[in-house]
């Protein structure tokens, strides 16, 4: 059985309940064996693969446009290829790490372990992006490590976020796994709730009002946001090549992706190759836009209209845009072609905030160091990519840089590494998940000393009264 629609004022009360619910039960059955938590991954599996051309629909739906095997591709089949991995991993995931105590105390039968324990119940609150993915990548770290779950979807799928909630309701116990849905209220409500960790993905500026709320309960957060993530193509790399693979990329969701390239660093003898590479690549893939079920169209009419905003100021400054299609935007139908924005000033707003949308930056240079000084003075990114075959370049822009991850030679694709940890930095988030981090994240890591049978502190003379022992084995640690 799933939770109520909420619609009343004591949202927060009736999530604690909930919450609370789940920790008496969590606390009196223990720390889940891992045969526990492959039953639970294994049901998450089941549920994405019998029901993928349902969720699929529905996420067409909340869209007004989203190619099922979009979704199929981005999100069934990336969801399923992270169980199947903790399913793997989970055993040697639990195992206690063996550490090593100090001379003397390691000694005679003395041990240092850190053991992983399962937090308790968790809070996924998750976007709209990709609303499939997002709640059940960050689900499998927290059952695999063995904790209870309440998730929030985004309001702005609705369809999708009613179906999870049904599936969830018919293939997990309400003690085990549970959701609630509804608008900003349930979101704010969400987060006020003393969950034991409470993981959070979206816009750095809702991001700030989870912690604030979060702060007020001591709860532990991890917060994947976004950013302006920025690409670099060093001037010997072939342009041709590194336009198709960041269209390519760009296409995916129209932009709506929060490891995006936001903008492009491009050498400036090869900005008009750069342009033209980028247009045969889209329309390679997308021959017409509007009415294109492959092409992603924007989430809503807001959204919609904050993207032709940013195109309608820079237009209005003057600033070249190159759309890489023929097709003008049709009304009622939200998709727009990527179009390339050349050299805008800082001042306006498309460079100002996270575009999330099918529009790219493209900023000239002739100084690479110019390009990494850029990168450097503003808030550190999710993602920083570099196009470039020479390993030591490629090596002195990693170290020169700061980011939450990085793609060399391509974009988004260190995302799909199941092994990788996925993480932001500074403004761009805090905390990662996916493979052992993302078990490590949802779990207390606990130090255990166990003891040997010899009291060495009493044998080595370090209890007082204190005499010569204590002082000859001060005078022999204590030195350079």
């Amino acid at each position: 059985m799933n939770s109520p629609e909420l619609n009343s004022a004591d949202i927060a009360t009736q999530i604690e309940a909930q919450y609370a619910h789940m920790k008496k039960v969590q606390l009196r059955e223990g720390m889940p064996s891992a045969a526990v938590r492959k039953d639970r991954l294994q049901r998450c599996i089941d549920l994405l693969v019998d029901h993928k051309d349902e969720l699929s629909s529905a996420l067409e739906q909340d869209f007004g446009g989203r190619s099922p095997n979009l979704t199929q591709l981005s999100e069934i089949m990336q969801g399923t290829g992270h169980y199947k991995h903790a399913i793997k991993n989970v055993e040697k995931y639990m195992k206690a790490d063996k550490r090593s105590a100090p001379f003397p105390i390691g000694l005679l039968g003395s041990r240092a372990e850190l053991h992983y324990q399962p937090k308790g119940v968790v809070g996924i609150m998750s976007p709209w992006n990709f609303p499939i993915a997002m709640v059940f990548v960050p689900l499998c770290n927290a059952i695999t490590a063995g904790n209870r779950a309440i998730i929030k979807p985004s309001e702005f799928n609705p369809a999708t976020a009613e179906m999870i909630k049904a599936l969830i309701g018919q293939y997990f116990s309400s003690d085990e796994v549970t959701v609630f849905t509804g608008g900003a209220e349930v979101g704010a409500a969400f987060s006020t709730v003393p969950f034991d960790h409470l993981f959070f993905t979206g816009a750095s500026s809702i991001g700030q009002k989870v912690m604030e709320a979060a702060a007020k309960n001591l709860t532990p957060v991890t917060l994947e946001l976004g950013g302006k993530s920025p690409a670099l193509i060093d001037a010997a790399y072939p342009i041709e090549l590194a336009a198709e693979r960041i269209i390519s990329g760009k296409g995916m969701n129209s932009g709506q992706v929060c490891v995006s390239p936001d903008y492009v660093f491009v050498p400036e003898q090869e900005l008009e190759a750069f342009i033209a590479s980028s247009r045969e690549t889209f329309i390679s893939q997308f021959a017409t836009v509007m009415g294109n079920p492959d092409y992603t169209a924007m989430i809503n009419d807001r959204h919609y209209g904050r993207i032709v905003s940013y195109l309608d100021e820079a237009r209005a400054a003057g600033v070249r845009i190159e759309s890489l299609s023929e097709d003008g935007l049709t009304e009622g139908d939200r998709r727009i072609p990527i179009q390339l924005v050349i050299n805008p000033s800082d001042d306006l707003r498309i460079m100002q905030d996270e575009i999330f949308g099918p529009l790219i930056v493209i900023k000239t240079y002739t100084n690479e160091q110019d390009c990494i000084d850029f990168i450097n003075t503003r808030p550190s990114p999710l993602a920083f990519y570099y196009f470039g075959e020479d390993k030591k370049k490629q090596q002195r822009v990693l170290d020169n840089t700061l980011s939450g991850g990085a793609t060399i030679n391509n974009v988004t694709m260190h995302v799909s590494c199941y092994d990788l940890p996925f993480g932001g930095v500074g403004n761009s988030g805090m905390g990662s998940y996916h493979g052992i981090e993302g078990f490590k994240t949802f779990s207390h890591g606990r130090s255990v000393f166990r003891q040997g049978k010899l009291d060495l502190a009493k044998l080595a003379g370090t209890l007082p009264p204190y005499g010569e022992k204590v002082k000859k084995i001060l005078a022999g640690q204590i030195k350079k």
